[in-house]
């Protein structure tokens, strides 16, 4: 499978200026293309090739007074931004056919886009230097903060720049069946939540960080000084990028989490389940801060890939399973409950069982996973005997009293 690492960047000076000139060579590119392609579908011309487009808005408009300063960068850069646009493209058309979500048609890029990047694939001759830095055509060696060892020889680094003004190189590796674990044989259900982030099966509940929330008062002192800052000003850009910084700050803390929790399970467990939230539809109540700030799918995306990096099963049940309705001891479902019922005991059996650690179980069963609820809190409860079994009722006797 394919897997990107994603390492910091420090280009010098000149370096940011000649990433720059890159950054707005692809986007002409790019936009070029695109106006192409949109002037052919008003005329009810044909859409024109890649091939043909990179002919005449890539090596032709070199030689050109207009686009000279296209020569100043690698050809290879401007080479993906046409490919980008197929992809766009394609994208767009798939979501028509129904066979992918809908996306937006293929949009113009601006100048004023806060997040740049521009592809460097092998042909591009790109390179990790001796001294560990990277070098790009026509660029220079780039520092970069090498957090850990690439897996394999990547094949493309894509190099990024946030709308924080941070600058990031993005490397695409292929790796084998060698990084699969050995079989373990734990297997987990998982019930996300807004109390908890995570409840396990085994009865383990994962606190909610609430990276947003706690950071909730810096995010709005450095709001309130980018809205008094004039437009156009560069005291107003300054301000926007130390409110981008705060963002990316809680952003990161975030994806760590979320990394961090998801490695561990998959690691631990030999098989995962979790449940299909409608993100979108909780998205729009008034828990969709909360929502947000939780990150649902980023973290299920995660343990989906690493499942498969590692060897490990993944499974998402249905969103409709009634994980919250069922007793996990005995299996009879008694309907659904409000919110604020945290615990509840069953009418049939009597176990008393938390409504999270009782969904967790149901997801892995629900999920065909052999699991138990083992130190989880359930209990049996006080069941009234029937009138039958309730003491000794001895014939009545005659009296003999006198």
């Amino acid at each position: 499978m394919q897997l990107r690492y994603s390492f910091r960047l420090y280009p010098r000076d000149g370096q940011r200026r000649a990433l720059a000139r890159a950054f707005g060579c692809a986007r002409v590119v790019y936009n070029d293309a695109l106006r192409a392609r949109e002037t052919a579908r008003s005329e009810g011309m044909p859409f024109p090739k890649a091939g043909d487009l990179s002919k005449r808005l890539i090596t032709e408009a070199k030689d050109t007074p207009e686009r000279a300063w296209l020569g100043d960068v690698s050809a290879v850069i401007l080479q993906q931004s046409l490919r980008d646009l197929d992809t766009a493209y394609k994208n767009f058309f798939d979501g028509l056919k129904g066979k992918r979500p809908r996306v937006g048609a293929p949009r113009y890029k601006s100048r004023k886009d806060t997040r740049q990047s521009v592809r460097f694939t092998a042909n591009a001759r790109w390179s990790i230097t001796s001294g560990q830095k990277l070098r790009l055509p026509k660029i220079g060696d780039v520092r970069v903060k090498w957090s850990r060892a690439l897996p394999s020889v990547p094949s493309t680094v894509t190099v990024v720049k946030d709308s924080a003004g941070r600058y990031f190189a993005s490397f695409v590796v292929e790796t084998g069946p060698e990084e699969s674990l050995p079989e373990v044989s734990p297997e987990l259900g998982i019930d996300l939540g807004l109390g908890h982030f995570a409840v396990l099966s085994d009865g383990t509940k994962v606190g909610s960080p609430r990276f947003l929330r706690r950071a909730e008062k810096r995010l709005k002192k450095a709001q309130r000084a980018l809205s008094r800052k004039k437009k156009g000003s560069k005291n107003r850009d300054k301000a926007r990028v130390r409110v981008a910084r705060a963002h990316a700050r809680v952003a990161d803390a975030r994806r760590g989490f979320h990394h961090q929790l998801s490695t561990k399970l998959v690691r631990e467990n030999q098989a995962v389940a979790v449940e299909d939230l409608a993100v979108k539809g909780l998205a729009r109540t008034r828990l969709a801060k909360s929502v947000h700030d939780a990150g649902w799918s980023a973290f299920v995306s995660m343990l989906e890939y690493k499942a498969a990096r590692y060897g490990r099963t993944f499974i998402r049940i249905g969103r409709f399973e009634p994980t919250s309705q069922v007793c996990s001891q005995c299996g009879v479902q008694d309907g659904p409950k409000p919110l604020h019922v945290r615990v509840w005991t069953c009418g049939a059996c009597g176990a008393v069982l938390d409504r999270d650690i009782n969904a967790a179980v149901n997801v892995a069963k629900a999920a065909g996973l052999a699991v138990s609820a083992c130190g989880a809190q359930v209990r049996p409860g006080i069941v009234p005997a029937p009138r039958g079994e309730a003491g000794t009722h001895p014939t009545p006797q005659p009296s003999t009293a006198r």
